[in-house]
């Protein structure tokens, strides 16, 4: 019976370790598996190295949607940005905060910056990364959706940009004047936007704060130091290394990040994006408005609609979906349609420059302010404007010279060059006579009697009939009063 027993138990203990090793096979097969869908998913990498615009702002959001359409584990943005535009930066990071998938910005290659937007996207980011040599910062408002705001009162480091309404600060400053608010308005508002994101990721939210009161910046150094960033990483592949295990903040809770030796896989701008980051340059939009202009001009000072009138029409719709993506100042928009206006006037009805002259300073003054110039990436070079005015100068200058070369010019055709010629007359027949004006057969008709070969002056043109009459002959001792040709002089 002992016997018995023991081989029971034996047996017993085979079948539990069967069992055991079962399971444990298959949570190994489960895991391999989980490990081989993690790593069949790259992580994604999206790049914006230009000024934070509408294009960008789209391709990032259509950039996050497809990383969750596709179960990216992570998304890496490579950032190297001199700021931008502010509802494009807004409508980037609603796009991070909300994204089910972890979102890491990373300002990179060394020598790059995450200025003004730049540091708002950096802060709303899952992580924070930057590569050696990189710089943050400056992030205090500019004009935001106000294009041609004054900008002094915060752009000087010597002065404080928002009013001190704290007790017991010293200095406080008067009550400011409509500008001035605005301004604190601006300031204030993107510094609590900056503090909100600051406290939802953990970062730093005293220098968030004065990056926007102050326009302080920082190395990729002294941001890991002051707890401003999270990662200094030299590359993707030492970042992913870097941040694997980490917890991030996401809308659905709190993430545990799995990164090592994940691939990545990069996804550049397509066409549609590179178009409308090429149409949506405000100095393009500029000349696409000018190209428009001129050409439609032009092709409704001549007939028929051809290339100019094609061409015209083209540029100027381009023209006008660029303007309705970039902040426009409207009243910038009417002085330059204004100077395009009077510069054809001047074409069409030369005035010797006065509406040239007109058009050129409506249009150089439209140009300066239809765009923020202080704004990143948003203003139109001065050389740029110089050089549409010099043109359009030069075309009322050359315009104007000819047409006062013309009035001063006699005149070679018309009425008014038949009037003072000199014919012959050839033919009379059925009672009408023919005249040869200028190698020209014209029927004439004059006061006193006409015959053939006899000169005649054209005095009038009535349609296609010339009143004439004789040209006078060479004086005479005795002149015969029943020639005709005496008798009209």
């Amino acid at each position: 019976m002992r016997f018995d027993r023991v081989v029971d138990a034996a047996a017993s203990a085979g079948r539990a370790l069967r069992v055991a090793g079962r399971c444990a096979l298959v949570a190994l097969l489960l895991g391999l598996a989980e490990v081989a869908a993690h790593a069949a998913v790259p992580a994604m990498v999206l790049t914006v190295h230009d000024a934070i615009g509408p294009a960008s702002a789209d391709y990032i959001v259509r950039g996050l949607q497809r990383a969750q359409r596709q179960g990216a584990p992570l998304v890496v943005l490579e950032l190297d940005t001199p700021g931008g535009l502010d509802s494009s930066m807004r409508q980037i990071i609603q796009a991070v905060l909300a994204s089910p998938v972890p979102v890491v910005a990373y300002v990179s290659p060394p020598g790059s910056r995450a200025a003004s937007a730049g540091t708002y996207i950096l802060y709303a980011s899952h992580v924070a990364a930057m590569a050696p040599a990189t710089t943050l910062g400056a992030a205090t408002p500019v004009a935001i959706g106000m294009p041609g705001a004054p900008q002094a009162p915060r752009e000087r480091p010597d002065a404080d940009p928002a009013p001190k309404d704290k007790p017991g600060e010293p200095d406080a400053p008067a009550p400011a004047s409509p500008p001035d608010a605005m301004t604190a308005k601006q300031v204030n508002d993107a510094a609590a936007f900056i503090r909100g994101l600051a406290i939802r990721h953990g970062r730093n939210v005293a220098w968030g704060e004065r990056a926007v009161r102050e326009a302080v910046s920082l190395s990729a150094t002294e941001a890991l130091r002051e707890k401003v960033i999270d990662v200094v990483a030299s590359d993707i592949p030492d970042l992913l290394r870097q941040i694997d295990g980490r917890t991030v903040r996401m809308a659905s809770g709190e993430l545990r990040l799995q990164t090592r030796g994940l691939s990545t896989q990069a996804l550049p701008p397509d066409w549609r994006h590179r178009l409308l980051g090429v149409i949506a340059n405000p100095s393009l939009a500029l000349i696409l408005l000018m190209i428009g202009v001129y050409g439609l001009m032009f092709e409704f000072s001549s007939p028929g609609f051809g290339l100019a009138g094609t061409a015209g029409a083209v540029c100027l719709l381009l023209a006008m979906f660029a303007l309705q993506l970039l902040p426009v100042n409207y009243a910038a928009l009417a002085l330059i349609l204004l100077g395009f206006a009077l510069l054809a006037a001047e074409l069409l009805s030369p005035s010797f420059g006065v509406l040239g002259v007109g058009g050129v300073v409506a249009f150089m003054a439209g140009g300066l302010l239809l765009f923020d110039r202080d704004v990143p990436g948003m203003g139109v070079p001065l050389p740029l404007l110089f050089g549409i005015a010099v043109t359009a100068a030069a075309a009322v200058l050359l315009g104007g010279g000819m047409a006062l070369r013309a009035r001063r010019a006699p005149v070679v055709s018309g009425a008014e060059d038949m009037v003072g010629a000199l014919g012959e007359v050839v033919q009379e027949q059925d009672g009408r006579t023919w005249a040869e004006v200028r190698g020209e057969r014209w029927q004439v008709r004059s006061d006193t009697a006409l015959r053939p070969g006899q000169r005649v002056r054209v005095e009038a043109l009535h349609g296609l009939l010339l009143q004439v009459r004789p040209e006078a002959a060479a004086p005479s001792p005795s002149p015969n009063p029943q020639q005709g040709g005496v008798h009209g002089v």
